[in-house]
């Protein structure tokens, strides 16, 4: 079973040379700690970043520099910084190649429900409506169950909806699943240790099972 860093480890592997990525607040933001070494990716922060590197080492950092989660964060050589309206432009003019999500629930069919819990006080939806409509490419970070051990990964989603139909890959503690256009949580990987019949019974939407499970390679 995996922990955030996990998640956020296994996540990296999806990212490509010369991608632009959108960080969400959260398990994802921890992705920028595991870019691989040498392969050019140019993160982005939706309060109006382009170009973070790894969260600072303690002692060094910067108050002036946050994430749209308001961590501290770095600047990598060429990196810039402008104003929200500008960075929504990119967002919305679709310059974001991989969006990477924290999500409360998915549905099976891909709907995210990820920026309220009725009867929580929250600061405002976000950028979370700007960046499911507009992402070319959307992978969810997120626990498999919810504390009470009950599964986030539903037939349909209970809490406020974020976007309908656009989550293409989830990565979990559990497991890497892939959304399938017709419906349903296809099973690629499993994490270390974690059984197909664990996943399985902690996934309460269509989940497919096709053939030997791989380990996740970390």
């Amino acid at each position: 079973m995996l922990d955030k860093n996990g998640i956020a480890k296994r996540i990296a592997r999806e990212v490509q040379d010369g991608y632009y990525v959108n960080l969400g607040i959260g398990i994802p933001t921890l992705v920028a700690n595991y870019i691989p070494e040498g392969m050019h990716v140019v993160l982005q922060s939706e309060n109006g970043i382009l170009g973070m590197g790894p969260f600072p080492v303690e002692g060094t950092e910067d108050a002036d520099l946050i994430n749209a989660g308001k961590q501290t964060v770095t600047l990598l050589p060429g990196s810039s910084i402008f104003d929200s309206a500008m960075s929504f432009g990119m967002i919305r003019s679709q310059k974001v190649n991989l969006t990477i999500l924290g999500a409360m629930e998915v549905s099976e069919f891909g709907d995210i429900a990820n920026w309220k819990i009725p009867g929580k006080m929250v600061k405002g939806m976000g950028g979370a409506m700007d960046l499911v409509a507009s992402a070319k490419n959307i992978i969810v970070a997120m626990q498999h169950v919810n504390k009470a051990g009950e599964s986030k990964l539903l037939p349909k989603c209970e809490l406020p909806i974020t976007g309908l139909r656009c989550v293409k890959k989830i990565v979990t503690e559990l497991a890497v699943l892939d959304v399938l256009p017709q419906g349903g949580f296809k099973l690629l990987e499993r994490a270390p240790g974690v059984s197909v019949e664990q996943i399985v019974k902690a996934t309460a939407g269509k989940l497919i099972v096709e053939g030997d499970i791989p380990e996740m390679v970390l």
